[in-house]
């Protein structure tokens, strides 16, 4: 059986997305990520799925077979976390996670409860950073 993508990129548009969140907290985070993630990768915004907005794609492989097309850099305001994605996968991000604040680390993803609770100066250079990396 073949492994179905079941997120893609859709055509909404990521900063009416992130103006109708439901918290003004959400909808003010939402803004201030898409301006920095702009200004650090020089690229459009696209929602991924109904919730996820990421920068640039890369073709993905794996041993398996299994491939497909991803963002390389993206974040996610969802109501539990911020969640920021393929900041993990550059040489620099281990040095620059123990200066981030507080986060935690899932599978390829990093959570912060809030911007207040991080250095925003670092999460720009997370982001440039992975964004200048080969994809993984």
């Amino acid at each position: 059986m073949a492994h179905e993508v079941k997120t893609a990129p859709t055509g909404e548009d990521p900063a009416a997305y992130c103006a109708a969140l439901p918290t003004a907290r959400r909808r003010e985070e939402g803004a201030r990520l898409l301006a920095l993630f702009g200004e650090v990768t020089g690229e459009a915004p696209v929602m991924w799925g109904p919730s996820m907005i990421g920068y640039g794609s890369h073709e993905y492989r794996y041993a398996s077979g299994h491939g497909g097309t991803w963002f390389r850099v993206g974040f996610s305001p969802r109501r539990a976390a911020l969640s920021f994605y393929g900041l993990q996968d550059s040489p620099a991000a281990g040095e620059l996670l123990a200066r981030l604040g507080k986060h935690r680390l899932g599978a390829g993803c990093v959570y912060v409860n809030g911007l207040k609770d991080v250095d925003e100066t670092v999460l720009r250079e997370l982001v440039a950073r992975a964004w200048d990396a080969p994809p993984p």
